[in-house]
């Protein structure tokens, strides 16, 4: 199952993660909200939209920008609406 985990804790668990562009997108609802934090950060994507940005803290210690969400994607990436992706350090594995 993939699983997404920084600084030794799991941050999310799903069978039923996307795969784009190499990136698993899991479904907000199997992401630990308690851990992610709001970031004023966002990106554009040509094909997929404006990506908004998400911190991880755990244990004290902040990862920021660690995670990204597309809330309204384009029509050519609708299958990642609600759902999350890592990088910066965050371990994903299948």
């Amino acid at each position: 199952m993939p699983t997404a985990t920084w600084n030794g804790t799991v941050i999310a668990q799903s069978d039923e993660t996307v795969v784009v562009e190499n990136n698993h997108y899991f479904p907000r609802a199997s992401v630990r909200e308690d851990v992610l934090r709001e970031s004023a950060t966002t990106s554009v994507c040509p094909w997929k939209g404006t990506a908004s940005y998400l911190s991880i803290e755990v244990d004290g210690e902040v990862n920021t920008d660690a995670a990204w969400v597309y809330p309204t994607p384009k029509d050519a990436a609708a299958e990642i609406k609600d759902h999350l992706a890592f990088w910066k350090g965050v371990e994903v594995t299948d």
